[in-house]
């Protein structure tokens, strides 16, 4: 494996920004991943992506230092009915 010299690490990456989103690939091309990019810039998103392939699946990895919804403050989802 190569290293270059100021290249973030997929391990620095999990360390300084711990909350993840994957997201299909198919979603974040062209205009879809500048879009998703500016929106979530100022949600302290680490400078680089990174990616895995689950199920025949290409999935893109957006990784944040700090988490930007605290799950007790999330909007609940209306019940089913049954």
């Amino acid at each position: 494996m190569v290293y270059r010299k100021g290249e973030l690490s997929k391990a620095m990456m999990d360390r300084d920004w711990p909350h993840q989103v994957a997201l299909p690939a198919s979603s974040c091309t062209g205009g879809g991943y500048v879009t998703i990019r500016l929106f979530c810039e100022p949600l302290s998103l680490c400078p680089r992506t990174h990616s895995f392939r689950r199920d025949d699946a290409d999935m893109i990895v957006f990784c944040f230092a700090e988490r930007g919804i605290d799950p007790k403050l999330r909007p609940k989802w209306p019940r089913a009915r049954r």
